[in-house]
């Protein structure tokens, strides 16, 4: 079974960067959609931001100009460039990739990121 390899998060003060990075553990074909789900404490999983295999880009309304999602195909690594961090983004942050065959979803175990002074 692939599985979705994650790293870089870490605690950083607000302001601060953090780049994420994602790995597939093996090979998963026909891939539609990258992205990053978070989830605060005691908050719901949401979607921090995706990259479909055509390119489109999409961003919660709280992440936008903050964040940026992108992939390496050479690495075959999906990134999340995270700028001007705030406390408010303290959150477990996964992976998930979605593919057109089965199993369909991937995800990741989770990378915590923790904004605080």
């Amino acid at each position: 079974q692939v599985q979705l390899v994650e790293s870089g998060g870490g605690l950083v003060q607000p302001g601060g960067s953090l780049r994420l990075r994602c790995t597939p553990s093996g090979d998963i074909y026909s891939v539609l959609t990258m992205a990053w789900v978070r989830q605060g404490p005691g908050k719901e999983r949401e979607l921090a931001a995706s990259l479909t295999g055509a390119g489109v880009t999409t961003y919660a309304d709280s992440v936008k100009g903050r964040f940026t999602i992108s992939y390496d195909s050479v690495k075959n690594t999906v990134y999340l460039q995270m700028d001007s961090l705030k406390p408010e983004d303290t959150a477990l942050y996964f992976c998930k990739w979605t593919s057109a065959r089965d199993p369909f979803t991937y995800w990741g175990q989770g990378t915590q990121v923790t904004v605080t002074t």
